[in-house]
């Protein structure tokens, strides 16, 4: 599913009377949860999952068939962890 489908769904699930409503909608959610995450802070919804921001190390390597290594830096990233009404609702559309 693309953006242009998924502002669709939301339309029709929302009752939004425009694409524009629904889009601006999305927006509004996705930015709230950006700006949540960056606080590290996070955001759980009851049924439906929780985002969270959690620290992964760095790593180092070999490139495969060269005697070069890398190395990478430990960064912050974003992690969504789904719910149990989630997960069921899942489970039975199978």
């Amino acid at each position: 599913m693309n953006k242009a489908q998924f502002v669709e769904l939301v339309q029709k699930c929302g009752n939004y009377k425009t694409k524009v409503e629904a889009e601006n909608a999305i927006k509004a959610f996705t930015d709230a949860v950006t700006e949540a995450l960056v606080a590290k802070e996070d955001v759980s919804l009851v049924g439906f999952g929780g985002f969270s921001a959690a620290l992964q190390k760095g790593k180092s390597g070999k490139v495969p068939g060269t005697d070069k290594s890398y190395a990478t830096a430990d960064k912050m990233v974003p992690k969504f962890k789904a719910g149990k009404g989630l997960k069921d609702a899942v489970a039975a559309g199978k």
